[in-house]
């Protein structure tokens, strides 16, 4: 069974820094891109960021110079860093893992950005 379990969100003031994690199990998690996709009420869920299994990474332009993705294959995770973070930034932000047809998603932690 595969799982995707993110954790490390929360209530952040504007400029603070928040680190999300995301815990793959129940694939080989070397061989998948892994992503961070976010959701704002009212709105589509976007691309944040994401890293292939060879390590190179995309990061999508509202959060570039702020926002960083690495991944750790030996603990089956993937971190999304969030540095001087803005209100626009509130959102679900959740985990994507894919290989070929394989698509799985995480349920999501919730990111506030608010003084």
């Amino acid at each position: 069974q595969v799982q995707l379990v993110e954790s490390g969100g929360g209530l952040v003031q504007p400029g603070g820094s928040l680190r999300l994690s995301c815990t793959a199990s129940g694939i080989i998690f070397s061989i998948y891109s892994m992503g961070w996709y976010r959701q704002a009420p009212g709105k589509q869920r976007e691309l944040v960021a994401s890293i292939s299994s060879s390590g190179t990474k995309h990061i999508a332009d509202p959060v570039k110079g702020r926002f960083t993705i690495s991944r750790d294959n030996a603990k089956n995770m993937v971190y999304l860093q969030m540095n001087n973070l803005k209100p626009e930034d509130t959102a679900v932000y959740y985990c994507n893992s894919r290989y070929l047809a394989k698509d799985y998603w995480g349920q999501g932690t919730q990111v506030t950005v608010s003084s």
